[in-house]
C-alpha cells in the first residue's frame, strides 16, 4: 500500500487513536464504565500484530487508569489473558499518574505493579506488551531497575523491532531519566540502523533530538547558544536524510503510530530548514497533528500550522 499524498489547509486534527475508529469506540466504552468494548477489540485484533495491539492497549489503559473497568472485566472473566495484560498496563499508567502528581510511588507499590506485569507475561507468553509495560515502569525506579536488561531481552525475543518498546527504551536511556544525551543518541542511532528498511524505528534519532531539546531548554533556557544550532548540524542533517530514505523511501505498510512518528519527522525537518522534505511529510499527515513535539518549541497548534503554511 503506497503512501497517499494529500493537501490540507484546515485546522490540525488531534485524534489520539490515529484514525483507529474501533479503538475510539472502545475508549468511549471505558468512559461509560463498560468493559465489553475493550474485550471485543483486543480479541478481534490480527494475530501477532503487536504494533497495533500495543497502541490499543496503551490508549485503553490511559482511559481506564482512573476507573475500575478493567477490574470489573477481570472479575467477570478471571481467565482472560487480554484482561490481565490490560490490567498490567493500567497499573503502570496509575504509577505514572502518581508521579505526575508530584510524589513518586513507593518502591513497594512499584514492585507490586511489576509483579502484576510479570503475571500477565506468564498468562500471555507470546505477547510482548507485558514486557513493554515493565520497560515503561522501570523509569520510575530510583536509579533504574536491576532487571531492565533482562526485561529488554524478553521483549526483543518476542518482537525485536517493537515500536512502542523502543520509544520507552529511549526514554529510559535519556538524561531526564537514567542515562545521558549521548547514551540516548547511541541507542536511537544503533536501533534505527539495525531495523529493516521501512521500519518507523528510523525516526528514533529525531525523537532523541527533540527530547534533548526539551530537557536542555527546561534546564538551561531556550536561548542557550548551543541550542540555537540544535537542529541543523551535519550529524542532524545526516540523520534526517537517512530517516527519509530508510523509512519513507521504503515504507509499504502504515504502522499504528505513524501519525506520531511523522510529526516528529516533520518537526525535525522544518527546524533543520529542509522545507521541501517537510512539505512531503505534511502532505502525508494531511492535518493530523500531535501536540508533542511541537509543544517543545512553542504553542503546538500554532507551531504546526505556521510551519505547514511556510513549507507551502
Amino acid at each position: 500500500m503506497a503512501w497517499k499524498r494529500r493537501r490540507s489547509t484546515a485546522a490540525p486534527q488531534y485524534d489520539p487513536a490515529f484514525g483507529d475508529k474501533a479503538l475510539s469506540e472502545a475508549c468511549q466504552d471505558v468512559a461509560a464504565g463498560r468493559w465489553q468494548g475493550p474485550r471485543d477489540l483486543l480479541a478481534a485484533g490480527a494475530p501477532r500484530d503487536w504494533d497495533r495491539r500495543s497502541h490499543r492497549i496503551r490508549l485503553l489503559a490511559n482511559a481506564a487508569a482512573n476507573r475500575r473497568v478493567v477490574e470489573a472485566w477481570q472479575a467477570s472473566e478471571p481467565d482472560s489473558p487480554d484482561a490481565v495484560v490490560l490490567r498490567a498496563d493500567v497499573e503502570v499508567m496509575r504509577m505514572f499518574a502518581i508521579a505526575r502528581g508530584g510524589t513518586m510511588p513507593t518502591h513497594d507499590r512499584l514492585d507490586q505493579t511489576a509483579r502484576i506485569c510479570l503475571h500477565a507475561s506468564r498468562l500471555a507468553p507470546e505477547d510482548p506488551h507485558p514486557w513493554v509495560a515493565l520497560v515503561t515502569l522501570a523509569r520510575l525506579y530510583e536509579g533504574g531497575h536491576a532487571s531492565m536488561g533482562q526485561w529488554w531481552q524478553e521483549l526483543c525475543a518476542r518482537d525485536p523491532y517493537h515500536r512502542e518498546a523502543h520509544h520507552q527504551g529511549l526514554r529510559y536511556m535519556s538524561a531526564r531519566w537514567h542515562g545521558s544525551h549521548g547514551q540516548a543518541y547511541n541507542f536511537a542511532r544503533d536501533r534505527a540502523a539495525a531495523a529493516p528498511l521501512g521500519s518507523a524505528l528510523a525516526v528514533l534519532p529525531q525523537v532523541a533530538r527533540a527530547e534533548q531539546f526539551r530537557h536542555r531548554s527546561e534546564t538551561e533556557g531556550k536561548n542557550t547558544l548551543e541550542l540555537l544550532h540544535h537542529w541543523s548540524g551535519d550529524a542532524e542533517l545526516w540523520d534526517l536524510r537517512t530517516t527519509m530514505e530508510r523509512w519513507l523511501g521504503s515504507r509499504t505498510v502504515p504502522g499504528a503510530q505513524d501519525v506520531a512518528d511523522l510529526n516528529y519527522l516533520a518537526h525535525g525537518l522544518v527546524h533543520a530548514d529542509m522545507l521541501a522534505e517537510a512539505a512531503t511529510v505534511f502532505d502525508l499527515l494531511d492535518g493530523r497533528a500531535t501536540r508533542v513535539p511541537w509543544s517543545y518549541t512553542g504553542d503546538p497548534e500554532d507551531e504546526y500550522t505556521r510551519w505547514r503554511t511556510r513549507v507551502r
